[in-house]
């Protein structure tokens, strides 16, 4: 599952991972990459204060910033990184990974898990815990598997389904032994399988009403399952606590309460100085220094897998022209916006080559590298062969119409503000305009679901290892998660046909053949990841840079 946010949330979450995931390096920019201390890759480095369940004492509340999203269902289209954080407070988190992507099956939901393969077709077996049940009593059992295949297969277009990857290749999901046990089977073999059952729908959930709009601004509790459940959600502050499930089956939650606090991502290192929030990101040297030695918190930093882009909107007019496209990213100095985004933080790394790989993971090419240099004059002269010619103020025209464009900026985050005028002072040498537009973060999902930008600078989370299987999310031209509307069927054919590799080396050398070729559509950019930098309470266990580990909700509280 991918999760998209915006920056400044993004920057409230975790400002992006030592991972590097879809950026790239050549041209100047491999001049900034020479000497003996250049990044070779990302940092693959944890650090959360992992302890064990018994070395956690029962009680306490645990506070941090976040918020019911507009669309909280996280298998929906418009879901961001909050609404899937949110969701698994309350909802059931049947398989994790470790920091470097290994599976873990948590029993309490599966009990027992069997792949085979028999005649080219790939089968697994979910046996499901004997007390697992929905909160409001209908058992958790293979109909709710059933239920989640179906919303996100693609085969009902009415669903708002933010991939059908995977669940695509599904042919069937049937009725094991007993109801407890669901039996899928695919066409061909899926190695990344256990992404598309990570969590599940209840089969109320699942019916395309419920499933595009129930979640809008809803919890839906009683659908949910898990250690927690939802107390109080102030729909007008937005303010949300879970307590303790009384009819959880499994290891209790450590927490007496679990806390998120909906404020603007530039109030919360004020308020983790204020000791309202109990963990907060360092997102700037500034932040950084504001926390730093605080009395009874420590910093934690290390790698996650966060990725930040630019992305075009190919439906607007002025960018529906490939050339000016081209040029626009050929005129952007990303080591320049990196450098923006890292100032005072003491941090390097590559820049990203790819949308789904980072670069510390096996197969890793830099794919945007291949493609794209940065080449002002090559901009310049790009736009004169496309017929955009100088005006007298130095912007360009054609057809009478200048070249303007658009940039959407989001919040009041002051590296936000920066990142946007950088990107004006690059595009305005080459002769083009850039509009910054501000809008509010709150209408984050409406500005992209709407398509109202033409540039806009977003993240993704990579919430499991398997970046391959994600190429058509960004790329697909029939894709809703392709925000940039790019793409030709022919390229959603070479995309699909990746799917259909079972060896997961192989497959990751066809996608970055594909991406290479998708890229030349210049409809994306990949500029930075980062440091995933934390201010943290001392004592806080299994919180922090945790890179593809997400630790089960019952793990986390306060060290005895």
């Amino acid at each position: 599952m991918r999760a998209r946010l915006p920056l400044p949330v993004a920057l409230v979450a975790a400002l992006a991972v030592t991972a590097t995931a879809c950026q790239s390096s050549s041209g100047k920019n491999a001049g900034h990459e020479a000497g003996k201390d250049a990044p070779k890759a990302a940092s693959a480095a944890v650090d959360y204060n992992p302890q064990p369940y018994d070395n956690i004492k029962d009680g306490g509340t645990y506070t941090t910033v976040g918020t019911f999203d507009d669309q909280g269902n996280p298998f929906n289209v418009n879901a961001t990184l909050t609404a899937s954080r949110v969701w698994s407070w309350y909802n059931a988190d049947a398989i994790t990974y470790s920091p470097t992507g290994a599976v873990q099956y948590n029993p309490d939901y599966y009990s027992d898990v069997k792949v085979a393969v028999a005649g080219g077709n790939q089968k697994v077996t979910l046996t499901i815990n004997p007390k697992a049940v929905f909160n409001d009593g209908t058992p958790i059992d293979w109909r709710a598997i059933r239920a989640t295949w179906k919303a996100n297969n693609g085969s009902n277009k009415a669903y708002n389904a933010s991939s059908t990857d995977g669940y695509d290749q599904i042919t069937s999901v049937e009725r094991g032994t007993d109801a407890k046990q669901a039996v899928i089977t695919f066409k061909g073999v899926n190695a990344s399988w256990s992404t598309l059952f990570t969590t599940f729908l209840n089969p109320k959930a699942a019916t395309v009403a419920n499933f595009n709009n129930a979640y809008v601004k809803k919890a839906n509790a009683q659908w949910g399952a898990g250690p927690y459940t939802v107390a109080t959600w102030d729909t007008h502050s937005g303010d949300i606590t879970f307590v303790r499930n009384p009819k959880w089956w499994g290891k209790k939650g450590k927490l007496d309460k679990r806390v998120y606090v909906n404020l603007e991502s530039t109030a919360a290192v004020n308020a983790f100085k204020n000791g309202q929030i109990d963990y907060t990101s360092a997102v700037d040297a500034e932040s950084l220094k504001q926390i730093k030695g605080l009395k009874g918190t420590e910093i934690r930093s290390g790698g996650s897998p966060f990725e930040y882009s630019l992305y075009f909107n190919t439906k607007s007019p002025v960018l529906a022209d490939k050339d000016v496209r081209r040029a626009i990213e050929e005129s952007v100095d990303r080591p320049q916006i990196a450098k923006i985004q890292f100032q005072g933080l003491d941090y390097k790394e590559p820049l990203p080559g790819s949308a789904v790989l980072y670069s510390f993971q096996k197969g890793y090419e830099d794919n945007v590298s291949a493609v794209l240099k940065y080449a002002p004059d090559d901009a310049r002269k790009t736009l004169d062969a496309a017929g955009w010619k100088p005006g007298a103020d130095g912007i360009r025209v054609k057809n009478g119409k200048r070249l303007e464009v658009g940039y959407t900026l989001l919040g009041d985050n002051p590296l936000a503000k920066a990142t946007a005028g950088a990107f004006a002072a690059m595009l305005k040498p080459v002769g083009i305009k850039l509009d910054i537009r501000k809008a509010d973060e709150a209408d984050f999902s409406k500005i992209l679901s709407d398509r109202t930008f033409d540039l806009f600078v977003s993240g993704n989370r990579s919430m499991d290892p398997f970046g391959a299987r994600y190429l058509c999310d960004f790329y697909c031209s029939d894709r809703d998660s392709n925000i940039t509307g790019a793409g030709t069927p022919a390229l959603d054919k070479q995309i699909r046909a990746t799917t259909q590799i079972a060896d997961l080396g192989r497959q990751i050398t066809a996608v970055n053949k594909v991406e290479r070729t998708a890229l030349k559509q210049y409809a994306f950019l990949p500029l930075y990841s980062g440091p995933s930098t934390y201010g943290v309470k001392k004592g806080l266990a299994n919180v922090g840079a945790t890179i593809f580990y997400n630790p089960l909700p019952e793990t986390v509280g306060w060290e005895k």
